[in-house]
């Protein structure tokens, strides 16, 4: 081969391998999509727009929040994980990605086809009902509940959902018997609720607390072991009536498996940076979730013990998707 033409071709070879170093320096140079995979008016949509906002700052560039619901979070994070890894589609995940493969026969794996990122923060359930109906404590609802089995429906956004398996374990911890009724997300649910159609709601406090301040849900009880700060006058469900119930969700952000570590490494940055910032704190505790912060492979080690945990309530209640 010529000289020169050898040297054209040794040219290209370096530019090709200069061209991914490039790109990862100067990244992000466009707007980045996060996918949330529920609809509008959830916890993850909530907690997503609050750390979308504060992470597209501390990129430079804007976060653009895209809603793919449907399927109990599958659609949306199906099409998150066939994305390019690349650094411009990522995802919110929350305890329903854990749950997920016990409940589907999914198109994507749940831990080899994303990247961690860092985990958002978490909050606890609470015990919501419409004020029509006559109870006004935890004890108050399992004695309605054993008196007409089955009668009494609860709202969900969906099979598999955080409000679901709020619900399932009240059931299972409690020992009686409530209606499970699916929405298509944790809006649709809500709205039910507040319409007085079903009568209660397992939902998260972030979601939730707006509708207590106004007075169109009641609160009973909150999942977490420790009263909240938010509702400080609102028990615990466990110290209620139920003393081994705990439901706490969580929330975090995960980007397609292959996604350059220097890439993952801003991202994580960025976000620990967006956690510390007054906004999302005032925020966190006004909704009542807190910031939580785990490297990308902690976060890694935590989804699979998560997988693990929810995997016993999924088979003890004989949770199907339908």
């Amino acid at each position: 081969m010529p000289v020169r033409s050898t040297l054209f071709a040794a040219a290209g070879v370096l530019l090709a391998l200069a061209a991914p170093a490039t790109a990862q320096s100067d990244y992000p140079n466009r707007p980045v999509r996060l996918i949330i995979p529920f609809p509008p008016g959830g916890s993850n949509d909530v907690v997503g727009r609050m750390i979308g906002e504060q992470l597209g700052k501390q990129l430079g560039k804007q976060v653009v929040i895209d809603n793919r619901g449907g399927a109990g979070g599958v659609i949306g994070t199906e099409l998150a994980g066939k994305a390019p890894a690349d650094g411009y589609t990522l995802l919110v995940i929350s305890l329903a990605h854990a749950v997920n493969p016990w409940l589907y026969k999914l198109p994507y794996d749940p831990i080899k086809d994303f990247a961690p990122i860092g985990v958002m923060g978490s909050g606890p359930n609470v015990v919501a009902v419409n004020p029509a109906l006559p109870v006004n404590s935890i004890k108050e609802l399992l004695a309605l509940a054993k008196s007409k089995p089955g009668d009494i429906q609860y709202a969900s956004a969906g099979v598999g959902s955080f409000q679901h398996l709020g619900g399932e374990l009240f059931k299972l911890e409690a020992g009686v018997d409530m209606l499970h009724v699916p929405f298509k997300g944790g809006g649709p649910s809500m709205i039910d609720v507040i319409g007085g159609h079903t009568k209660v709601v397992f939902s998260s406090l972030v979601q939730t607390t707006p509708h207590l301040k106004t007075g169109k849900l009641k609160a009973l009880g909150v999942g977490s072991k420790e009263r909240s700060k938010v509702l400080p006058d609102v028990p615990s469900v466990s110290e209620a009536g139920v003393p081994t119930y705990e439901a706490v969700n969580w929330w975090g952000i995960v980007a397609p498996a292959g996604t350059p570590q220097p890439i993952i490494d801003k991202l994580h940055a960025a976000l620990t940076a967006a956690q510390d910032s007054p906004e999302v704190e005032k925020q966190f505790a006004t909704e009542g979730a807190i910031v939580i912060k785990k490297s990308p492979k902690e976060f890694g080690a935590f989804m699979v013990s998560e997988m693990q945990k929810w995997e016993q309530v999924v088979k003890k209640g004989g949770i199907k998707a339908e």
